[in-house]
């Protein structure tokens, strides 16, 4: 099996992955949260530095564009081409609603005609992979039967599937009867995304679909995030990797964030996940949330740390 790291915006930027890398090194390939193009620009100064080569270093780099202009799209692969990328990836899966009523990301699935065209502008310009993370549909999963049969007129790298409706965003189960008709239909290789959380999730998962081999790990890798370990290697929780993990992520967010407002913000952000490694924890949750500064802070996940041992969701333990 292969384990690629979903796009999250605003979480998994290139400080998450070169963490990640440097403590885990268990994904294949670490998709970038999504650039947004226009006509005067590739790149804001934030999506620049996430992809810079320099920042990316040792992984396999996927950069995702989000975009409904065939141009720039173009425009900016071609730049991050340049760079050295061998592979962008298009999100139709965003359910966002400011996305979405812009006719990006899954809001574009409901525009048929314009995405096949937009589709055939890409991939009849550019001359390296493009793969394609799609949700199926927008309100009905009817939907999903007229999309694969656009999908299939191209020659993607992967179709990442993430079986969910924009209106579910992430609510509801992902819709696994039409994953198996994609897996039966699709003539591109297909990737699955959604709700892989714990071991026992990847093993239900396997057991009813043994012939896919690359998973898309998101908000399961941001609580667990050695989970694609756990799942192929049978790691046990690692309470000092985690804690190592955690104060690289802190240290480095420190050296390019002024003040301490910014830094506890990305790092609550990823508290609401990372907590539930930790048992019967709502004390020092609470207490980490109320930090205003990074002393505070430091103090509250050093007793969580020293408190409370770490467990993996679920309490499969290998």
């Amino acid at each position: 099996m292969r384990f690629y790291l979903a796009p999250m915006e605003g979480i998994t930027g290139y400080i998450y992955r070169n963490a990640l890398y440097s403590c885990y090194n268990n994904i294949d390939k670490y998709f970038t949260p999504f650039i947004m193009p226009n006509r005067n620009r590739c790149f804001n100064s934030r999506e620049l530095k996430d992809v810079l080569p320099e920042n990316n270093r040792g992984m396999y780099t996927v950069p995702q564009i989000l975009s409904n202009n065939a141009e720039d799209f173009v425009k900016t692969a071609l730049e991050l081409q340049s760079m050295g990328y061998e592979e962008v990836n298009l999100n139709l899966g965003c359910p966002s609603r400011t996305v979405v009523t812009k006719m990006r990301g899954a809001g574009f699935l409901g525009e048929q005609k314009l995405l096949e065209k937009f589709l055939d502008e890409i991939f009849d310009t550019l001359d390296l992979k493009l793969s394609v993370k799609t949700r199926i549909g927008m309100e009905d999963a009817e939907e999903f039967y007229e999309l694969i049969e656009i999908y299939n007129k191209y020659p993607m790298e992967e179709l990442i599937i993430h079986p969910r409706l924009q209106t579910d965003y992430y609510k509801n189960k992902p819709n696994l009867d039409v994953f198996a008709d994609a897996l039966s239909l699709s003539r591109n290789r297909v990737c699955y995304n959604g709700d892989i959380f714990t071991k026992k999730d990847y093993e239900a998962f396997t057991a009813r679909f043994p012939q896919v081999e690359t998973v898309m790990l998101g908000r399961g890798m941001l609580t667990d995030p050695d989970l694609a370990g756990h799942i192929t290697k049978g790691t046990l929780p690692d309470k000092e990797k985690f804690r190592e993990f955690h104060n690289i992520l802190c240290t480095e967010y420190e050296k390019v964030m002024s003040g301490d407002r910014n830094v506890l913000f990305k790092m609550k952000e990823l508290w609401f996940y990372m907590i539930h490694m930790f048992p019967d924890s709502a004390k020092y949750a609470k207490k980490i949330k109320k930090a205003q500064h990074l002393n505070e802070y430091r103090a509250a996940v050093d007793a969580l740390f020293c408190d409370r041992e770490l467990r993996m969701p679920g309490g499969n333990e290998g």
